[in-house]
């Protein structure tokens, strides 16, 4: 069975707007933009052998703030730099019961049966309480991101850090153990 890294889209990969401390993803394209270190991070975990796959909620889309066309290209965007394997996207807004929308497991769980993934051997990032419980619940090893915002912080990670990088290098040493 494969491993993989489970990340986050908006707050991990690409960088959000924060307005009164909560971050907000880019709703037109020419502003997604990725992080100076989202390429090569990626490209380091997958070399360790990681499959990398992106789970993020967008329910911009489901509340008509962003198109599926505008949410495809900047996805496309985002395989083309990073060359992550697959993206995961729930599109339905907050108040839909989903199975996809996280903290429910469910495009975590998704992905692992379509890939044959261990999750116990695989890792969840993100930067909200939110990506955190969906690691949990998924059974995967959980590593937060601190962004600062002024909303809730997570206790079921294992490590919390400031950025990728430093995520994608505990990563890589628990790999080796």
């Amino acid at each position: 069975m494969r491993k993989a890294v489970f990340l986050d889209r908006d707050g991990v990969l690409s960088k959000v707007r924060v307005k009164n401390g909560k971050g907000f993803a880019a709703k037109k394209l020419k502003d997604f933009k990725l992080f100076y270190d989202s390429k090569e991070s990626v490209k380091k975990l997958k070399l360790a052998g990681f499959m990398v796959i992106v789970v993020t909620n967008q329910p911009d889309v489901g509340n008509k703030l962003i198109s599926r066309v505008t949410l495809k290209k900047m996805h496309n965007k985002l395989k083309k730099i990073t060359k992550v394997d697959a993206i995961y996207t729930c599109t339905h807004s907050q108040s839909a019961n989903c199975y996809c929308r996280k903290p429910k497991p469910g495009m975590i769980l998704t992905a692992a049966k379509k890939y044959k993934i261990n999750l116990k051997k695989s890792f969840m990032v993100g930067d909200r309480l939110s990506d955190i419980l969906a690691g949990k619940k998924a059974k995967c090893r959980s590593v937060f991101l601190d962004k600062k915002y002024f909303e809730k912080k997570p206790k079921y990670q294992e490590a919390t850090f400031n950025n990728l990088t430093e995520a994608a290098s505990y990563i890589l040493k628990q790999n080796k153990l």
